[in-house]
């Protein structure tokens, strides 16, 4: 009995033990784990590719002496987002390659531009770090193969990564082209394709992009009004690259990840940035639907994990932790009630019941004598070599009627 009773006190202190573990892996699992989880991945690789048609100056022609403007051309903007050194627990850098081409041209003709962006953000926040906080962040563009990239110093603003738990407000969002940070505002929720999103939009000009990056040639030119079309003679002309843009994002508010983009980009060359010219760019481009559909499984993705360790497990866990607490204190109770009652049998009186007289030695090994087959008319002899001791007759009271006690045995 005091093995079974140590026992199950073994086993309801274990399954108490184990059902605490369990109940503070639930408490620590979403505090730790999410917090690992909601930050930018360092495997972060993104392609996404924006479509339209529009309207495309022909740099060919323009240098021939005509500034033609080519109407209704397929374009498409491809952008390959991978990360690079210096990456660690923090921050982490990223490098966007992005094209403009124009479909109907072949090879290196149909390029329309080429940048190489790298910027280090904080993985948490997604912003760009500082010079003094981190002394070997990079913060860099390259518009041309056989130009340097130029360091754009300390930016601000997001670009190709929102925060996790995205906030229905306006976020400072920085433009490559402009070289500069303006308000990206809080339009509404909407829904893509069955995710719920927000909605995002920056307006962005007219920017002179002559001032924004003086290195480029093209950005301010001389040519004369024949050239440009305003006039018929060879009186140079000085006009300006002027730059509007309208971006419409459309965010995962969990995980941050932009499910759809476009950009609404209008560039001209102008003497004056309110009176457009001749135009060098005026499309509308907006994610295909395999890049939504590929960022919407993203997304996904990323829901889905936080979601395990930050609802689900810690569920299954704490149902788990509970059962087993409440189960270790129910068989510790018992075994006590049980180990109660047992010492209370062992230490306390008999069952009360009816007194029962036993005939014969108290040896419960002898039989009872069978009297059966007495001789009556003989008078016993007893054995004096007999183990039991000799009656003492002297004492026996003659004058008095002996009185029998039915309780004792009869004697051998």
């Amino acid at each position: 009995m005091a093995e079974r009773s140590s026992s199950g006190r073994i086993l309801a202190l274990s399954l108490i033990g184990l059902g605490a573990f369990l109940l503070v892996i639930a408490i620590l699992v979403p505090t730790y784990t999410v917090g690992k989880l909601a930050t930018t991945p360092l495997d972060l690789e993104v392609t996404t590719i924006a479509e339209g048609t529009g309207d495309i100056l022909n740099s060919r022609a323009l240098l021939a002496g005509k500034a033609q403007v080519d109407r209704d051309v397929p374009i498409v903007a491809q952008r390959y987002v991978t990360v690079e050194d210096p990456s660690n627990g923090d921050i982490m850098t990223l490098q966007a390659g992005q094209t403009v081409r124009r479909l109907d041209m072949q090879g290196d003709t149909g390029l329309v531009s080429a940048t190489v962006d790298r910027v280090t953000i904080d993985r948490d926040t997604a912003l760009p770090v500082s010079s003094e906080d981190f002394a070997d962040r990079v913060s860099t563009v390259q518009t041309t193969a056989d130009a340097p990239p130029t360091d754009l110093g300390d930016r601000g603003g997001l670009q190709y990564k929102f925060p996790f738990d995205v906030k229905q407000e306006s976020y400072p969002y920085f433009d490559i082209n402009a070289r500069e940070t303006f308000p990206l505002e809080f339009q509404g929720e909407e829904e893509i394709n069955g995710m719920a999103v927000y909605h995002f939009r920056q307006e962005v000009g007219p920017i002179d992009l002559s001032e924004a990056d003086p290195e480029v040639p093209t950005y301010k030119l001389s040519l004369p009004a024949s050239t440009w079309g305003v006039g018929e003679g060879d009186e140079p002309i000085t006009m300006t690259r002027w730059y509007n843009n309208v971006r419409d994002l459309w965010v995962d508010p969990i995980t941050g990840v932009v499910v759809k983009g476009q950009e609404a980009q209008d560039q001209y060359y102008a003497r004056e940035a309110d009176t457009p010219e001749v135009t060098v760019l005026d499309v509308t481009l907006p994610f295909n639907e395999e890049t939504v559909e590929y960022q919407i499984g993203q997304a996904k993705d990323g829901q889905d994990q936080l979601s395990l360790f930050g609802r689900t497990l810690p569920i299954i866990l704490g149902i788990l932790g509970a059962i087993l607490l409440i189960a270790g204190f129910v068989l510790g109770l018992r075994g006590g009630q049980n180990g109660g009652r047992r010492a209370a049998t062992a230490n306390g009186p008999s069952p009360a019941g009816p007194e029962t007289t036993t005939v014969g030695t108290t040896q419960s090994t002898t039989s009872q004598r069978d009297y059966t087959d007495d001789r009556t008319e003989v008078i016993p002899r007893t054995d004096p070599d007999a183990d039991t001791q000799q009656r003492d007759w002297t004492t026996d009271q003659t004058q008095e009627i002996p009185r029998t006690d039915l309780r004792k045995p009869p004697p051998q």
